[in-house]
């Protein structure tokens, strides 16, 4: 990433991509081409050789298999070893490719995320207008596999930074850890990173006819115990090679790693790209002690429940007393066509194209409250509807060409009351076009805030009328 990436902007890639390659557990020979996506669409595969080319969303929940790499599938499609490519995609600061394959798996190439780094650097990464939302974590989010011994954390921080550890209890690797303390050093510190198994595993794989698309240079085989003259020769003639042999570090081939630690920097690639999974990009320090697909992915899951929970929190609109409003009482009155005691909103303090946030003031003298049971003053809900219907009506009436607009209902969908509003509280009321104003037609998300808490939210469509001068 170069010194002009701006983070906390949404980017793609600036054309069409593609490269060719076979599949590690299927054999299968992969055409992949990555395309520029609008702003928000995220990670999305299409299996162009399937009817009616379906496409699958990178999300943990749909997570189909991770025995050897992660699967997804959904929508009839499935896509095998997805982690790579997400893990470059991440690591150039991308958020929004549609990747196309015309084959059940993403081709391995050399093992590594190295291949689709610069597969992306050929053409490059663009910025697009939309904003970034990271999501950030206020307390430990912690994980424990205990039959896998796996133990993963993630902590609150200013920057997504991962450590990773493994120990296998094997002589050849030892216990090996590795660190990323920014996702713009990926490139160079991880990307070249290859997957690992060990020989053993290798002979299983064989046995069960799983690693159909396998070569001697794109995976390290770290050879844990003594190869026999019988393993050796077969492994020759599984891998289309003349002699398979082991000298000294313990690995097949006498491969030379790119890194000493080379498997636990890979451990560590995987994690960044199954994290990918999360849909949401992250704040956090992440620790992963002995991680693997399974508990990645399940790791995501529990990170993605957390800020579904707390995603509100994120979207609260703060107000400054001491701001100056957008539109005071007397333009607000000028603007809708409601006087007391129904004007429900007593100032805007913020407006764009495609939302506003307004502000109401409750008090213990509202008329209402003499008749919604005394003794006991809770602002009805209806009324909280009404004031974000209010709030709402002031944006589109200001999209629209000059002239005075009445406001109808049309549709209300999706309407909670998740707490009370009593007298004292203040207000926050925002409002978000859902898709662009036709018609008159207006189609908004509402919520009414009470601190960072969300007190009500509807879906609501309303359309304007002009009135006859």
């Amino acid at each position: 990433m170069d010194n002009q990436f701006n983070p906390d902007k949404q980017h793609t890639i600036k054309s069409d991509i593609s490269i060719f390659g076979t599949g590690l557990h299927t054999g299968a020979k992969v055409n992949m081409t990555l395309k520029p996506a609008n702003p928000g669409f995220g990670f999305q595969f299409k299996r162009i050789d399937l009817p009616g080319q379906p496409v699958v969303k990178a999300d943990c929940d749909y997570v189909s298999d991770t025995s050897r790499g992660t699967t997804l599938e959904h929508n009839g499609a499935k896509v095998s070893t997805v982690e790579h490519i997400l893990a470059a995609l991440v690591g150039l600061g991308v958020d929004n490719v549609l990747i196309e394959v015309d084959g059940p798996e993403i081709p391995i190439m050399d093992g590594s995320s190295r291949p689709f780094i610069e597969l992306i650097e050929k053409v490059g990464v663009t910025e697009q207008e939309a904003a970034k939302i990271w999501y950030s974590i206020d307390q430990n989010i912690n994980f424990y596999d205990e039959a896998k011994r796996v133990e993963m954390v993630a902590m609150p921080s200013m920057d997504y930074k991962i450590t990773t550890l493994i120990d296998f209890n094997s002589p050849v690797l030892g216990t090996q850890h590795a660190g990323l303390k920014r996702m713009s050093d990926f490139k160079n510190e991880i990307a070249a990173c290859r997957t690992f198994c060990f020989l053993h595993e290798l002979e299983m794989l064989l046995d069960n006819n799983l690693i159909k698309g396998g070569d001697i240079n794109n995976a390290i085989v770290v050879v844990d115990k003594p190869l026999t003259e019988a393993e050796a020769d077969r492994l020759a003639k599984v891998f289309g090679k003349e002699k398979i042999e082991v000298i000294g570090e313990g690995y097949l081939n006498n491969l030379e790693l790119r890194f000493p630690n080379e498997p636990a920097r890979h451990k560590l690639l995987d994690v960044v790209g199954d994290l990918a999974l999360i849909g949401y990009p992250i704040k956090a320090r992440i620790i992963a002690n002995r991680p693997g697909h399974s508990t990645n992915v399940a790791f995501a899951k529990k990170i993605k429940e957390y800020i579904k929970k707390n995603k509100h929190i994120k979207d609260v609109p703060v107000y400054d007393p001491n701001q100056e409003p957008v539109y005071n009482l007397l333009q607000i009155e000028k603007t809708l066509p409601h006087r007391y005691p129904f004007l429900l909103i007593d100032k805007v303090i913020e407006m764009s194209d495609k939302h506003i946030i307004g502000v109401k003031n409750v008090t213990f003298n509202e008329q209402f409250f003499q008749g919604h049971f005394p003794g006991n003053p809770v602002m009805p809900g209806v009324l909280q509807v009404e004031a974000l219907a209010q709030t709402g009506g002031i944006l589109c009436i200001n999209a629209m060409p000059p002239g005075q607009y009445d406001t109808y209902f049309l549709k209300i969908d999706n309407c909670k009351f998740r707490q009370q509003v009593v007298p004292g509280d203040t207000l926050l009321l925002k409002m978000e076009l859902s898709a662009p104003i036709r018609r008159g037609i207006c189609e908004m998300k509402g919520t009414v805030y009470v601190g960072n808490k969300v007190a009500t939210e509807a879906d609501l469509v309303a359309q304007l009328v002009k009135r006859e001068a």
